[in-house]
């Protein structure tokens, strides 16, 4: 067996001190969560239990904990959905350039080097100033997609600048109208790709913060509850929180993967279907 050069173990060491560093921080908090009922905040534990879980459940708990997670469920199903749909057309307007296309794209990816801060901001103050209500679901939704929209719309401008354009002539040249062809052969082509860019989209709006500080109004997002309960929650209740919401993330990156796979095999087992009817 070939020797290793030692820049490989460099490297490799790098690594594993980048993953402790990246997973560190949630780790430790998921191993607080589980103390007794006497815990504190830092170490050394005082019992293992599942105490603090029990009492996230219970009507006094801290906050508005279960609202907060039910708004940013809703939210980030809304973010997620309108990111997709404009997602796709964008990518499907940006295929053939058009007088301004070139400023669009700028201005999109502006959005993502602008202070996030600064877009809550100015979004709720636009709100306010034209007499809107100040709401998660109004302005919070709209200063989340100026975060997840370009990222959405990046991926699509990549999937679609290497899409064969062969399979929607065939589909042409069988008759097919523009919308069946991109109902029965574009779509289906693309949606592992679109799961992608749900996930995204979900996830960045389930976690975000600044974007949503200034424009949620007089409810809290999940992120803003938990940052409330650090200035006044002095237990591990608020580790149990944290420890709930970060397996619920993983839960759902699991269910968008799963989507992919299966919809990979059914690809797959299609094409070989079809493979075998034309011998």
């Amino acid at each position: 067996m070939e020797k290793r050069p030692r820049s490989f173990y460099v490297l490799a060491s790098i690594f594993a001190i980048f993953l402790v560093f990246l997973y560190g921080p949630t780790i430790t908090i998921a191993i607080l969560s589980f103390q007794g009922p006497q815990g504190g905040l830092t170490f050394p534990m005082r019992g293992v239990s599942l105490h603090w879980f029990h009492d996230l459940f219970q009507q006094q708990a801290v906050g508005d904990i279960w609202g907060s997670f039910a708004r940013s469920l809703v939210l980030g199903l809304m973010v997620m959905v309108t990111t997709v749909v404009v997602s796709v057309m964008g990518g499907l307007a940006f295929r053939k350039r058009f007088p301004g296309s070139g400023v669009i794209f700028y201005l999109i990816i502006t959005s993502l080097v602008i202070p996030s801060i600064l877009v809550s901001l100015g979004v709720g103050l636009i709100f306010s100033q034209t007499g809107l209500s100040v709401h998660w679901s109004t302005s919070g939704f709209g200063s989340q997609l100026t975060w997840t929209l370009p990222f959405g719309l990046l991926i699509m401008f990549a999937v679609f600048n290497r899409f064969d354009k062969s399979y929607e002539e065939a589909a042409r040249d069988q008759g097919a109208s523009a919308w069946q062809t991109i109902r029965y052969v574009v779509l289906p082509i693309i949606a592992p790709m679109l799961i992608g860019v749900a996930l995204f989209g979900f996830t960045l709006s389930y976690d975000e913060f600044a974007r949503t500080l200034l424009t949620a109004g007089s409810y809290n997002t999940l992120p803003l509850e938990i940052y409330g309960m650090t200035t006044n929650v002095t237990t591990p209740v608020i580790f149990a929180l944290g420890t709930l919401t970060t397996v619920f993330s993983f839960i759902i990156i699991g269910v968008f993967l799963t989507v992919v796979v299966v919809m990979r095999k059914r690809q797959a087992r299609l094409g070989s279907d079809a493979g075998q009817g034309m011998m």
